[in-house]
């Protein structure tokens, strides 16, 4: 079976230093808030180009702190309203909701799959605060006239970073675009921990350090709360371990264009629609997806040829249980990515032999 995302390859490729760096942290004796912590937010807020970057429990909670801080610094409140995608994960949605907040949601663009910014302008109202776009699938979501309405509206821009660590915008790295940014580095991203991790990247002081206090249970003084925070913190070994793979994620991201290149160049069966590469340095391939009309029988096809392959995502968030007030809702654009797309294996550790078979097999399906 070729996996979608074989995890022990990858870290096995740099079991040795990580090895290293966790015996490091052990043998230290210091497992929260240490150096090993202030080390990888430093370089990775560096490699992002922040001035700040401050560690969390997951990514999740990196997006919830950011709306947390705009609300306790009286930049929002309950009921302000937050254009979003209305093709993302869940989670990006889950942070607006529970702070209070109203997510608008925006189809988007069939072509790239991100937030159609030609959709954006008549979603605007007085109770409009911030835009959130998101780096769906590792492609920058980012384009021109996003900054520009945020500047003539006076709205906040905000990124969902989750999936494109590293990816490029005009010598810009995607995290450091917007107002702030949240990170997650669950362990299958292109920058993985070994466990949950995520972290808040800006340039805006007082948002870094009303993060850092929320998620330190809402203090920035021992036995002194100023919010009523919750304990969101990165530990030492997951910063340890993110140190090792940042200084390798360049080099992974290569391979992975490498991989999108095959599947580009030679998946050529009719009933395949291929991503739509605007810019290479503006993907860095976290997920490879491909849609087709009869995406379910492909699936199966692919299973049964010994690939595994992933769908993301089957529900989108306004088709969800958990709102089911917008169960109603029609968005078409939204309906149609989610029905027939599907992701392909992905990974720095696949080998020419696993992607050529990848390719034969989609262009023998009948």
């Amino acid at each position: 079976m070729i996996k979608f995302l074989e995890l022990k390859e990858i870290t096995d490729k740099y079991k040795l230093e990580i090895h290293e760096a966790v015996l490091r942290v052990v043998d230290s004796g210091w497992y929260l808030l240490g150096k090993e912590t202030e080390s990888f937010e430093k370089n990775y807020g560096d490699y992002i180009g922040t001035n700040y970057c401050i560690g969390c429990a997951n990514g999740l909670d990196a997006l919830i702190w950011i709306w947390r801080a705009y609300i306790e610094m009286g930049v929002m409140g309950p009921g302000d309203e937050v254009i979003v995608p209305a093709n993302t994960y869940i989670a990006t949605i889950l942070a607006i909701t529970e702070n209070g907040l109203k997510p608008i949601l925006i189809e988007p663009s069939i072509d790239t799959y991100q937030l159609d910014d030609k959709r954006i302008e008549e979603a605007i109202t007085s109770k409009t605060k911030a835009i959130c776009i998101v780096h769906l699938y590792g492609q920058c979501a980012y384009t021109e006239k996003i900054g520009d309405l945020c500047k003539n509206y006076g709205i906040k821009l905000i990124e969902d970073n989750a999936q494109a660590h590293g990816c490029v915008y005009n010598g810009r790295k995607t995290g450091s675009i917007g107002d702030a940014a949240g990170h997650s580095f669950y362990p299958g991203k292109n920058l993985g921990a070994l466990g949950d991790a995520g972290a808040v990247t800006t340039n805006d002081n007082k948002l870094a350090e009303t993060v850092r206090t929320l998620a330190n249970y809402g203090s920035s003084k021992k036995y002194v709360f100023k919010y009523t925070g919750r304990n969101s913190r990165l530990d030492e070994i997951q910063a340890a371990i993110l140190n090792v793979k940042l200084k390798h994620l360049d080099e992974t991201i290569i391979l992975r264009k490498g991989v999108a290149r095959y599947y580009i160049q030679n998946i050529i069966n009719p009933k395949i629609i291929l991503p739509n590469i605007i810019d290479w340095d503006q993907h860095v391939f976290h997920i490879f997806t491909i849609r087709c009309t009869e995406r379910d029988r492909l699936q199966a096809y692919i299973t049964e040829n010994g690939i595994q392959t992933i769908i993301h995502y089957p529900i989108p968030p306004h088709k969800q249980e958990c709102y089911k007030e917008w169960n109603e809702i029609s968005l078409p654009v939204t309906e149609l990515i989610h029905e027939t797309e599907l992701s392909l294996p992905m990974s720095p550790c696949l080998n020419k032999e696993e992607i050529k078979k990848v390719v034969e097999v989609i262009n023998n399906f009948k």
